[in-house]
């Protein structure tokens, strides 16, 4: 269900590769503890960002023939941004979420100079996982909206995992 890399971060036995060692008894509390730091993560938080369209992130811009207009990977990127915004603040120092799960319809096309928000509401958390209703507008019209999974990881910790064998 997740990722190798988002797999391997946590200490769930179900979860742990088997190349890694099983953690000391410290080091599993001190994981445990900053876990349950994650879940004072509150139903209800909100998060927004905002861009103004550019050729860059338009369709046209990577597919020539493709008409000009905001794309769909654009537009997720942005409500990923708002939903992380929503429960940076929450998260233990030395902490960061990431994305793990996208479900996004795109309503309507967007133009070039617009301006987009994306607003994100945190819905569910789980213990190691933060879900989000998003949506996102341009002024005009309603031109997205889905939902979206991030999990809460210790940085350093994912970056290392980044760095060891891999197959």
């Amino acid at each position: 269900r997740y990722c190798h890399c988002i797999a391997s971060f946590f200490p769930a036995s179900s979860t742990r590769s088997r190349r890694r060692p099983k953690p000391s008894r410290a080091e599993a509390n001190s994981i445990r503890i900053e876990m349950k730091s994650v879940l004072d993560i509150a139903i209800g938080l909100k998060g927004e960002a905002t861009v103004v369209v550019t050729t860059e992130l338009t369709v046209g811009h990577l597919i020539p023939l493709m008409p000009k207009v905001y794309s769909t990977p654009s537009m997720i990127f942005l409500m990923e941004s708002a939903a992380g915004s929503a429960i940076h603040a929450s998260l233990p120092a030395g902490w960061v979420s990431v994305g793990v799960d996208v479900n996004i319809r795109h309503l309507a096309a967007t133009p070039v100079g617009r301006t987009v928000t994306a607003r994100a509401t945190v819905t569910a958390v789980s213990e190691k996982l933060v879900t989000f209703e998003v949506e996102a507008h341009d002024g005009a019209n309603l031109i997205g909206r889905g939902t979206h999974t991030r999990a809460p990881v210790e940085l350093a910790r994912f970056e290392r995992a980044l760095v060891g064998p891999r197959k």
